[in-house]
């Protein structure tokens, strides 16, 4: 009888020989398209108080040390920054915020210290309202916002994707849809300007935002538009928006969407998720929970399965199996480095905005109130 002899370096070249197996391969360089993140600052980024007028007075004055960022957002936007580099994928990070111009020099100071990058922002001077007595229009943002939106827009890279950021203290639901629809044609400037006739936008803006509007070139940009619930509102209160927009309670689920869509890597959402853990006193649990309201929800289609045993893998979420073997859990961090396939954008249902706009007054103003849900 022949005795049989096993090589371990003939072993372990079989084992790597067949990981590169399960690579996928390379694809040939393709242009992708430039990426613009688009981003409201306060109740967004910063855990700001302007509830009242006093308030809302005192935040010129607040130094950059003073501020608060919600948590996990620092990670994300660095995260996406990081994805697009690595791509290389041109990215845009931008401000729209309501808050006065003087707070300029402070967010920026704050923005260093995160160690976030931006290539713009852009506030609103609420000095020429006090000074005219307008005080109406100083918690008025849809006419400010759409219209500074539609104006990036035009300056915009041609075929560029936009994520968008907003959350659920005002109308950030309603003018990030109303923008979404005007750059993909699926609104035109005159009935755009009936909406905002409804809205009692100021008329002066009204005018300005007709003429942007006819200026947009028609593309299907905006892939996603985010809502942090930060004031806990229910998410079934945003669904007649669609499913291009995703209510989340987190960053961390926020970013879980976002590898969805191809934007970052797995690798994003674990430094979401220790984040969370870290600073905001989450625990692994809670955010097992956050997973699980994501799929509930239908807003994570893949392999569920497979990125529970990811993040589990990685310490994000509470163990509820063997680790496996060590080439398994290998495999899973090189998989956890690259990000998903990019998702072809579906199109999105319309809106029935007058319906919307009517339950939105009728709750005075507050986001997504559908009194028909």
């Amino acid at each position: 009888m022949t005795e049989s002899t096993t090589n371990p370096a003939a072993a372990r070249t079989g084992w790597v020989e067949a990981l590169r197996a399960r690579r996928p391969r390379r694809r040939t360089a393709v242009a992708l398209a430039p990426v613009i993140y688009r981003w409201d600052l306060d109740k967004t980024y910063l855990k700001s108080d302007f509830e009242s007028l006093t308030k809302m007075m005192r935040v010129p004055f607040e130094r950059a040390e003073d501020k608060i960022d919600e948590p996990g957002v620092v990670a994300l936007m660095r995260a996406l920054r990081a994805g697009a580099r690595a791509e290389g994928r041109r990215c845009y990070v931008f401000f729209v915020s309501a808050s006065p111009p003087q707070i300029g020099r402070a967010i920026r100071e704050k923005l260093a210290l995160d160690g976030v990058e931006i290539d713009g922002i852009v506030f609103k001077d609420q000095l020429q309202h006090l000074v005219r007595g307008r005080f109406r229009f100083l918690r008025e943002q849809i006419g400010f916002k759409l219209a500074e939106l539609l104006k990036a827009r035009l300056a915009a890279p041609p075929g560029a994707i936009e994520y968008l950021f907003g959350d659920d203290w005002e109308s950030d639901s309603l003018c990030y849809s109303l923008y979404a629809d005007v750059v993909s044609g699926r609104l035109d400037y005159q009935s755009l300007g009936d909406i905002l006739v409804r809205l009692r936008i100021d008329p002066a803006r009204l005018i300005e935002i007709r003429a942007l509007a006819r200026r947009i070139p028609t593309e299907d940009a905006v892939r996603r538009i985010f809502i942090n619930l930060e004031r806990r509102t229910p998410p079934g209160r945003f669904r007649n928006f669609g499913a291009r927009l995703v209510p989340t309670f987190n960053y961390f689920q926020t970013s879980l969407v976002l590898h969805e869509e191809g934007m970052v890597p797995l690798a994003a959402v674990v430094a979401v998720g220790h984040s969370l853990i870290e600073r905001a006193t989450y625990t692994r649990a809670q955010l097992r929970n956050s997973l699980d309201d994501l799929v509930r929800r239908g807003h994570l289609r893949h392999d569920e399965a497979a990125l529970r045993r990811d993040l589990e893998e990685a310490g994000v979420l509470p163990s509820t199996a063997g680790r496996g073997s060590w080439t398994q859990r290998l495999w899973r961090r090189l998989r956890r480095r690259r990000p998903m396939p990019v998702r072809a954008a579906k199109p999105p249902a319309a809106i029935d905005y007058p319906r919307l706009i009517d339950a939105w007054l009728a709750s005075g103003g507050r986001p997504g109130e559908d009194t028909t849900a």
